[in-house]
């Protein structure tokens, strides 16, 4: 079955700069290198929607996925680090995220499967 999660972030609130890292993102923009490791670390599929300068991600992932790991992972990756170097130029992680996390997990409150019938 997998684990699903859903993950917010914030960009600069500047057109200019939302285009550009919307474009970063487009297929065959992504390093090769950064796609790779997102799969390797059990990352079926990853999506990334937009509205205004607010980013939500949804990753449907293996049920051995962890995100410590993904974590460890990335910090060996020279392909992910320069990746995340050049996101930094994008990105607005809130001041009150816990530690350093840009990404913020986000709490389901809601399935619809878990609703009697």
């Amino acid at each position: 079955m997998g684990q699903r999660f859903c993950l917010t972030l914030d960009l600069v609130d500047d057109a200019a700069a939302i285009a550009a890292c919307e474009d970063l993102h487009r297929p065959g923009n992504v390093p090769p290198g950064v796609v790779a490791s997102i799969r390797n670390a059990g990352i079926g599929e990853m999506e990334i929607f937009r509205i205004g300068n607010r980013l939500v991600m949804i990753i449907d992932a293996s049920d051995d996925f962890s995100f410590e790991r993904k974590a460890a992972m990335d910090a060996a990756d020279p392909a992910v680090i320069d990746w995340e170097e050049r996101m930094l130029e994008y990105q607005c992680p809130r001041s009150d995220a816990p530690g350093a996390e840009k990404w913020e997990r986000m709490p389901s409150i809601f399935r619809l499967t878990d609703q009697p019938s």
